[in-house]
């Protein structure tokens, strides 16, 4: 991951109970690392932030991992997978 790096000397939450906009980032670039794991294609079922990784359960040889390529299409955030 190559996003926002936390330092230990700076605090992760505001006086009010926030996170910080550096935590906040820096959660939101880990989370991308995590995959979806689901039954069947992604493509028009499952919203997801691009990068995301999507594992198929049920799929075979060559029907496995996908890939959010695109943020949406035509405004659709479901659209945009790639098999890869």
């Amino acid at each position: 991951m190559t996003g926002p790096r936390l330092n230990a000397a700076n605090p992760i939450v505001e006086p009010n109970g926030t996170m910080t906009q550096q935590f906040r980032n820096w959660t939101i670039d880990a989370s991308l690392s995590i995959p979806i794991i689901g039954v069947g294609s992604p493509e028009g079922v499952v919203s997801a932030r691009q990068y995301s990784l999507y594992i198929n359960s049920a799929g075979t040889a060559g029907n496995i991992e996908y890939r959010k390529m695109l943020p949406d299409i035509g405004g659709d955030v479901t659209q945009g997978w790639l098999l890869v």
